[in-house]
């Protein structure tokens, strides 16, 4: 057995500039605050980071927060019934962050692309709508077999990405305690896999979600998703949402983060 434990401060240091981030869980639900917390701390942070995941959410808007982000891409960006992302709105607006635009069939399509070994994957969606206007980059193609005219979703490839886990054992298998999300994809698509874990134990019974072999570390880091959920040990922190929320329309992002 290899054991792939590592320290937190370990890990963000294999963030680098320019990479595609991709962040597991859903918006307010078991998303990595605490290694975006420290991800932001760290003595140089990384810049111009793509931050690839399903919706982005609160660890989302703070990476956006603090300047390491540049573009995204995600089908929902915001904090659900607690509104706008603060500063991710802060920044779309001001013209700071480029936001390529995504649907949940663009993102699942471009993953299953990729996972195998194509660089598109067919699919009936958006036929009709006007997303090609914003996404020119898509181009559609024609089935060869029914003649049917299709969208032809482009592989999406991620370089590190980083999830938050109920357990992980030391050699890397994962439990997440349900709702995955795209958390396999994002492992199975990704150079680098790096898991912030509720609990790490010696080793983990079957059944598991995401196999040791995807997995390049593992953080133990209690409370690693807070203020965001980890079902089934502790709900949303509603109160500290807003708090934050509070200090970035206050314009005290900032202390918020580094307090």
């Amino acid at each position: 057995m290899i054991d792939k434990t590592t320290t937190l401060a370990e890990a963000v240091r294999m963030v680098s500039d320019g990479q595609v981030l991709g962040l597991g869980g859903m918006t307010i639900y078991r998303r990595p605050v605490g290694f975006a917390n420290a991800l932001i701390r760290r003595r140089r942070p990384p810049r111009t980071l793509t931050l690839l995941s399903f919706t982005g959410g609160l660890a989302s808007d703070m990476l956006v927060g603090a300047g390491i982000v540049t573009q995204t891409r995600c089908c929902y960006f915001g904090l659900e019934t607690f509104g706008l992302a603060p500063m991710f709105t802060t920044a779309v607006s001001a013209g700071t962050l480029q936001v390529i635009e995504e649907s949940e069939a663009s993102i699942a399509n471009g993953l299953r692309a990729k996972m195998a070994g194509t660089g598109f994957m067919p699919s009936p969606a958006w036929i009709g709508t006007d997303m090609f206007t914003v996404r020119p980059d898509v181009q559609m193609v024609i089935d060869p077999y029914s003649g049917t005219t299709l969208t032809a979703f482009p592989a999406i490839s991620c370089d590190i990405a980083v999830i938050h886990a109920l357990q992980a054992d030391r050699s890397g298998n994962i439990l997440l305690g349900g709702n995955p999300t795209i958390d396999l994809e994002l492992a199975n698509v990704s150079k680098v896999v790096i898991v912030t874990a509720e609990k790490v134990v010696e080793s983990l019974p079957a059944p598991i979600d995401i196999p040791s072999h995807a997995v390049t570390a593992v953080v133990p880091l209690p409370n690693g998703a807070w203020p965001t959920s980890c079902y089934p040990l502790y709900p949303i922190d509603g109160e500290e949402i807003l708090r934050y929320i509070a200090a970035c329309n206050a314009g005290q992002f900032e202390d918020y983060v580094h307090h």
